[in-house]
């Protein structure tokens, strides 16, 4: 059985990454952070459909309790599945933050940039030795890196730097066969940024090809896909996830 760890994975994206891993096959470390019961919900929706999962509390934000994390990460590795490794890692965990760049604070541009980019880079670091060869990694980005939206410039420039990361990533481990690609959502119907209103929505959607606005499982898919076999020989891509956003 191939084993994911899926950051931020109980709500929204990483919710719905981590459901559509399990019904894969896959075994699934999802980790949460203030939402112990959503985790704990997910791990149950899996556990009931026939799959196997753990749910691992982590501040992505706070790059010196990794370690300890990693700890936890060989812990629940033995115990839930007799093994030393794993073989996936998705780095979904993020929040957003409506505010021009006029009048955004340092300690804001400073909280995104850890839990975005900083967190992601030292979080794979310290996983990395546990990671089996053959292996893959998807970074979650954003469309906002293609398309200027006005109020999210530090949230998409970290995104930006991610996506970048992503690249090099593919670069240094693919002596080991990793393979790391990234996944940019559109417009997604998730409460990132305090959700969507029906005005909101409907200009949204009105600017996507496909005539609506993305469901969590539209990118959950994806990323199972890209950490399939079947998606073995794409690598450094950065794949957008929006039905025609804004083209």
């Amino acid at each position: 059985m191939k084993i994911v760890i899926i950051t931020g994975g109980s709500r929204g994206l990483g919710r719905s990454a981590a459901l559509q891993c399990a019904e894969r096959g896959m075994g699934v470390i999802l980790t949460y952070n203030s939402h112990h019961a959503g985790a704990e919900a997910a791990v149950t929706e899996i556990e009931q459909a026939g799959g196997k999962a753990a749910a691992l509390a982590l501040d992505v934000g706070q790059s010196a309790s990794f370690s300890a994390f990693r700890d936890q990460v060989v812990e629940t590795l033995g115990r839930a599945w007799g093994r030393k490794d794993f073989d996936y890692l998705v780095n979904n965990a993020g929040y957003g933050l409506f505010e021009p760049i006029a009048t955004v604070s340092e300690a804001q541009f400073d909280g995104l940039f850890n839990v975005h980019l900083k967190g992601p880079f030292f979080l794979t670091q310290t996983l990395l030795p546990l990671m089996a060869d053959g292996g893959a990694i998807v970074n979650l980005t954003s469309a906002t890196t293609r398309v200027a939206t006005a109020g999210v410039a530090p949230y998409a420039s970290f995104k930006g730097g991610l996506e970048v990361l992503t690249r090099y990533m593919a670069k240094e481990f693919g002596e080991r066969g990793i393979r790391a690609n990234s996944i940019a959502p559109g417009a997604i119907r998730t409460d990132l940024g305090g959700g969507l209103n029906d005005e909101f929505e409907a200009m949204l959607s009105a600017q996507t090809a496909l005539g609506r606005v993305g469901e969590p499982v539209d990118v959950g898919r994806v990323v199972a896909s890209l950490l399939s076999e079947e998606s073995g020989w794409i690598n450094a891509q950065n794949v957008e996830v929006g039905g025609g956003y804004i083209i």
